[in-house]
């Protein structure tokens, strides 16, 4: 294989213009090949070459014609939404959800599962349930597995991806010491070797939402936060405003010291930001002010938001209370990186933001310094609840536009072929 100066082979080159090509399309088009000259640096031949490949494997697909000024008509280029299938899991604090998309992210198919007894993180069950919808929704949507790029899955914790073995997850608040979790995932059975589990923590694939599809789309530096039975962040720094080359960095957030000795935590520290911004710790706040609900953690913060804007002096103070400690938090995020937006998400988020949102905003201006606060915008993330599971199925995503749309393990053989293999032998 040629090297360059540069130490890139010929078959880096070409798997990069491949993928360039792709993203651009997939963020950009429909567009004709004259523009994907300009559009990513390509000259006019690696473009016709790139884009010759990609149609043979099935990865490109004509999306009409437009006139151009004098000359002649031009074929639009689109990313075929069929030509590939993607699975994103979200195991949340009440459920494991499992959505299966085609390739330009439109759901095909989806899977729940509540967790019972309600907050039970036990380990065996949880990939039971993983194992169990990513059956379901490929059995609902009537695919196999021979398009599927992959797996991801987001979950609460670090997780350790360099791990030997595959991805490990420290999940302290819910008692998860290194789980092996890609290890146990691929030791179901449930799909074949060929297709990977890619695993990381769900503030990050929330926030890789946000900024490809939702309300982070034309910013370069955010953080997103992930606001629920408690709370966490991920960090974006130097994003693309096209989308497609966001790689976001996880926070801890939820574990910053906001009052030393103050209420316990529970990932068994005092005064961390969760004590008392986690819908866990609003609803123990509540109760511990005679309020009370359902049993069910969602529909018992419903009931206390109502309870507010009735008047309930009990459920009001929670409320206040709550949004001056986030507010405060997100003051420590504007100090510490400067970011232009950032962006509230997560089931207690966008159901407690309308109402709270206009004080967080005020307490956390009052807080940082007037410089960075003067350039941020606090607003609600827009891709509903969905969006860790969304952010899930963009970590195969990323590989696919990484590897310019090929498999990269194993080695294709007539047994398992590679991705192009697969692609053009189905035509």
């Amino acid at each position: 294989m040629t090297t360059g100066r540069s130490g890139r082979t010929v078959r880096d080159l070409r798997r990069g213009n491949r993928g360039a090509v792709l993203q651009r399309l997939y963020f950009g088009g429909p567009m004709s090949r004259q523009e994907l000259g300009p559009a990513t640096g390509l000259s006019s031949g690696s473009v016709s070459n790139v884009v010759g490949e990609l149609i043979a494997d099935g990865l490109l697909e004509e999306a009409g014609i437009v006139d151009s000024d004098g000359g002649r008509p031009r074929t639009l280029l689109r990313v075929s939404p069929g030509s590939a299938h993607l699975i994103g899991v979200d195991v949340g604090e009440t459920r494991v959800r499992v959505g299966l998309f085609d390739l330009t992210l439109s759901e095909l198919a989806r899977a729940e599962t509540p967790l019972l007894p309600r907050g039970c993180y036990d380990v065996d069950p949880i990939v039971d349930h993983i194992r169990a919808g990513i059956g379901a929704v490929l059995a609902r949507a009537g695919v196999g597995t021979d398009r599927l790029l992959g797996v991801g899955v987001g979950v609460p914790g670090i997780v350790d991806r360099e791990a030997p073995g595959g991805a490990v997850v420290h999940g302290q608040t819910i008692g998860w010491d290194a789980v092996p979790l890609e290890a146990l995932l691929r030791a179901t059975g449930a799909l074949p070797e060929e297709v990977p589990y890619l695993i990381d923590n769900g503030a990050r694939t929330l926030g890789q939402a946000e900024m490809w599809f939702g309300a982070g789309r034309g910013a370069r530096d955010a953080v997103v936060v992930l606001f629920g039975s408690g709370v966490g962040a991920s960090l974006i720094t130097d994003g693309s405003p096209e989308g497609g080359s966001t790689e976001g960095t996880p926070l801890e957030w939820g574990h910053l010291t906001v009052a030393v000795r103050g209420r316990r935590c529970r990932c068994g520290a005092r005064g961390c930001l969760e004590a008392y911004t986690g819908a866990e710790s609003l609803l123990a706040r509540w109760a511990e002010r005679g309020g009370g609900g359902p049993a069910d953690e969602e529909e018992a913060l419903a009931a206390l938001l109502a309870a507010a804007l009735t008047g309930d002096p009990a459920a009001r103070d929670v409320l206040d209370e709550t949004a001056e400690y986030l507010g405060a938090g997100l003051s420590d995020l504007i100090n510490l990186f400067r970011p232009e937006r950032i962006l509230i998400g997560g089931w207690a988020g966008l159901l407690l933001g309308p109402y709270v949102l206009p004080t967080v905003r005020e307490h956390a201006r009052r807080h940082a310094l007037r410089h960075p606060a003067a350039r941020v915008s606090i607003d609600l993330g827009s891709l509903g609840p969905d969006a860790v599971t969304v952010g899930a199925a963009t970590l195969p995503l990323s590989a696919f536009f990484a590897t310019g749309g090929r498999r990269t393990s194993p080695p294709a053989t007539p047994e398992q072929p590679g991705w192009r293999t697969a692609l053009t032998r189905r035509g």
